[in-house]
């Protein structure tokens, strides 16, 4: 077996559902610190997240990722248990293989090749992982990036290992991501019976034509590579579960994914304007998850470029689609940020897989990407 997939076996195996590590940092730093990394452990509440370095000075390369899982659901449905990995059919199988345990291991061996090749490089690698990217995203790299503001932390460049090929590993190329802004709208409106409709005030009559409106309409027409913003509601609650009775309160779940066009103060106010504009009573509760962020023409760019069309074969598509990454907290710290991993194909599926040949390709394609960036 080669070193990489016995890494990405090992950290399969610990069932690090959000926002457990279940101590794959604890592996992967022994393994860093062994290869001459620094090693600093930020653990906030519940959430681990370790900041390994190696070098000093600018450049600061960071190499991206988390160890934390979404969870299996149900193990029978699974063709093998989720957490005790197994190759069948050319491909690793288990929870986190492509998202993104396999990357993790990837970042490791490639850090571990540079530095031992390279010990006196230019500027400084660094690989951070938190155990807070798939859940609430609160205590992960958005608390990370905080201490780092606060400590003067450069960071110039920044690879994700998010899973963001298509049909072969390199043939996608991540330059940015939208925002997304989420809202908890509860209307409010008088209970009673559906046969005294006088004496009653339905808030799913009254909302609805708002709702309607926030539906039909077309926000903006994109933005360079980014696709136009969208307006999503992921879910209606209302009523007692009786037919014959009037609810008094309606709650509406919503979600907005957005280009540079808008900030999420922006879309607040807009949103808020439209409700008055219609005369609701309601109380409105937003979830700001990351703003959007949009890496131009330059190095990063460039040389990631370059490496990926040696793998893929040809030059990647430039890409801003797909849900949001960690990186949309790093890129506020004046990082230029990318994403570069394996075929997304079965993520937060059940048989979650990633191809063998990918996963022992990843290490080399990272190393060319921090040669060619810090030599």
């Amino acid at each position: 077996m080669s070193e990489v997939l016995d890494l990405a076996r090992d950290l399969i195996a610990r069932p690090s559902v959000t926002p457990d590590d279940a101590g794959c940092q604890d592996l992967v730093a022994t393994r860093l610190q062994r290869a001459g990394f620094a090693c600093e452990s930020l653990r906030f509440g519940q959430v681990d997240n370790l900041w390994a370095t190696h070098g000093s000075g600018a450049p600061v390369l960071v190499l991206l990722g988390h160890t934390d899982v979404v969870p299996p659901g149900p193990r029978e449905a699974w063709s093998s248990d989720p957490f005790v990995p197994v190759v069948r059919g050319g491909a690793l199988h288990g929870r986190g293989a492509a998202d993104m345990k396999g990357s993790v291991a990837a970042f490791v061996v490639a850090a571990e090749q540079f530095v031992a090749a390279h010990p006196g490089h230019a500027g400084t690698l660094a690989v951070l992982l938190t155990s807070d990217e798939e859940g609430d995203a609160i205590e992960g790299v958005r608390r990370v990036a905080a201490v780092f503001r606060e400590r003067g932390q450069r960071i110039d460049w920044c690879i994700t290992g998010e899973p963001s090929s298509t049909e072969r590993l390199g043939d996608l190329l991540r330059v940015g991501r939208r925002g997304s802004l989420s809202g908890t709208l509860r209307v409010h409106g008088v209970q009673g019976h559906v046969a005294y409709p006088h004496k009653a005030r339905n808030p799913i009559h009254q909302a609805a034509p708002a709702l309607a409106e926030l539906a039909a309409r077309e926000w903006d027409d994109g933005y360079e590579s980014f696709p136009p913003t969208s307006f999503q509601v992921s879910n209606i609650q209302a009523g007692t579960g009786a037919s014959n009775v009037i609810p008094g309160e309606l709650q509406v779940l919503f979600n907005l994914r957005y280009n540079p066009h808008w900030d999420a103060p922006a879309l607040e106010a807009e949103i808020a304007a439209l409700l008055d504009r219609h005369g609701l009573q309601y109380d409105l509760r937003w979830h700001r998850s990351g703003e959007p962020f949009y890496t131009p023409e330059g190095r990063l760019r460039s040389v990631a470029r370059e490496v990926l069309g040696e793998f893929a074969g040809a030059p990647p598509q430039e890409s801003t689609g797909g849900g949001t990454s960690d990186a949309r907290f790093i890129a506020p710290l004046g990082a230029q940020c990318i994403e570069v991993g394996p075929v997304n194909a079965s993520i937060h599926q059940v048989d979650e897989h990633v191809s063998v040949a990918d996963l022992e390709a990843l290490p080399d394609l990272y190393r060319r990407l921090v040669e060619r960036l810090l030599l």
